[in-house]
């Protein structure tokens, strides 16, 4: 088998594993999540779920990694035998199809910065057909896709430590460096703090079950849980750390991003007079229009927003490619460079109809009708394998630790680092939670999704 590597310590760990976490969830949809469902009703909604079921679900995709210090297949088989192992293909399986439209709108997201660089975005008159224009323009995002996808391989390809440890010790700094940035500047505009209310004060009256569901299933994608990387993350760490501070670092850093890109996002809505429950194109149809109205800044403010957007996305996309990597170099013997090449050429080809189904295919354009809506082919697999894949692999991990590996060995292998673990609270905290909890929550949000998008049955 080739050398695995490892990352040089809990530092290391965190950086790489909070940049996997920390995203295009965190910078693009959680905004608009928040926006469409309630502001701050949702953003403390999206607190407790990250607390009671995404933090405890972490825990175990690290602890399952560490243990057997083998890729997602690997680490399932080893331990629950080779039926068991499926689950870790599908969490592979999850991670290729979800890199590959992924790939797509962070290649959006870099199209937006050179953009907003050389002011073709700035002199633009309509943000909205803009938009409906430029991902239809395979011309242009075939090549702003394809270099995103270089950037992450040439990264990945460099190991653990050289590649995707050095990568995410800058692009977390510099992301934070930039979020912070930005929010002093959106705080210096007009009717900002009405943004800052709508985002902090709660109306408790805005919570429904809508709300629970959404939330939850933003904590998911947000930590990029169920689909194997925290696994494949956790086999590269020493059996010196402590996992569960290790993860709660993790979790602490993830939501701070989510909740300082809101605290960025709506005080510039605010001063614009708009509207935040915009969906997907507050970011990407709103901001611009904002950015164009605050003078000779606009541009600055605007480039640097989509650079931080283009940081994000990187750091999730080097996790996810590290995924079907960790498995061919684990199980096939393969060199890292010549599987890296291979996987990053398959990903971006498999791709490309998402990329030509926002306008420029017919066929992939109206590839489905499902919810009462045509569905593209990036709707189809962002559905499948985000809405609906990322509870059902999060619900079979906690299936396959209460029933299959026990207790007993997870909380021996979380005692490893960890002195106090035993006996203490939070080893009763998380065996209920990955036992009874989190089973029945991601049981519930996996049969709700599959209801309501294929059966048309909206329980809500």
């Amino acid at each position: 088998m080739a050398s695995r590597g490892n990352f040089s310590g809990r530092i290391g760990f965190i950086a790489a594993a909070a940049g996997s976490a920390v995203g295009l969830g965190n910078i693009w949809r959680f905004p608009y999540e928040t926006g469409e469902n309630g502001g701050a009703a949702f953003l403390l909604i999206y607190l407790i779920c990250m607390v009671l079921i995404g933090f405890p679900v972490m825990v175990g995709e690290i602890s399952i990694g560490r243990n057997t210090q083998l890729n997602a297949f690997g680490a399932y088989k080893k331990i629950g035998g080779a039926k068991w192992g499926l689950l870790g293909y599908w969490g592979i399986l999850s991670a290729v199809m979800f890199l590959s439209v992924y790939n797509v709108i962070a290649g959006w997201a870099f199209a937006y910065f050179v953009q907003m660089v050389n002011g073709t975005l700035s002199a633009t008159k309509n943000f909205g057909e803009h938009f409906t224009s430029q991902i239809a323009d395979v011309s242009d995002l075939f090549f702003y896709s394809l270099g995103f996808m270089v950037i992450t391989a040439v990264i990945v390809s460099r190991g653990i430590k050289k590649g995707i440890e050095s990568a995410s010790r800058i692009l977390m700094p510099a992301l934070f460096i930039m979020l912070l940035g930005l929010i002093g500047y959106s705080f210096t505009l007009d009717n900002a703090m009405e943004g800052v209310k709508y985002y902090l004060i709660p109306d408790l009256s805005e919570i429904t079950f809508a709300t629970v569901y959404n939330a939850l299933g933003q904590a998911f994608f947000s930590l990029s849980l169920g689909m194997a990387a925290l696994v494949t993350y956790g086999s590269y760490i020493s059996k010196k750390e402590n996992i569960v501070t290790s993860a709660a670092l993790v979790t602490v850093t993830d939501t701070t991003v989510a909740f300082l890109a809101g605290l960025l996002i709506f005080p510039l809505v605010f001063s614009q007079g708009l509207s935040p429950s915009e969906g997907p194109g507050l970011v990407f149809v709103v901001l611009p229009g904002i950015f164009a109205g605050l003078g000779t800044l606009g541009p600055i403010i605007g480039a640097a927003f989509f650079l931080l957007l283009c940081f994000a996305a990187l750091t999730s996309t080097i996790s996810l490619l590290e995924i079907p990597v960790t498995f061919l170099v684990d199980e096939k013997g393969y060199s890292r460079t010549k599987v890296v090449i291979f996987t990053a050429l398959l990903v971006f080809l498999i791709g490309i109809p998402s990329m030509l189904s926002q306008g420029a295919v017919d066929y992939f354009s109206n590839f489905a009708h499902y919810e009462g809506i045509t569905k593209t082919v990036l709707d189809v697999v962002f559905d499948i394998f985000s809405d609906v894949g990322l509870p059902l692999g999060g619900f079979l991990m906690t299936i396959f630790i209460a029933t299959k590996w026990k207790t007993a060995n997870f909380n021996k292998e979380l005692a490893i680092g960890n002195e106090g673990y035993m006996g203490s609270f939070m080893q009763k905290y998380l065996n209920f939670a990955l036992t009874i909890f989190a089973p029945i929550f991601l049981g519930l949000m996996f049969i709700i999704t599959v209801l309501k998008k294929f059966f048309g049955v909206n329980l809500f």
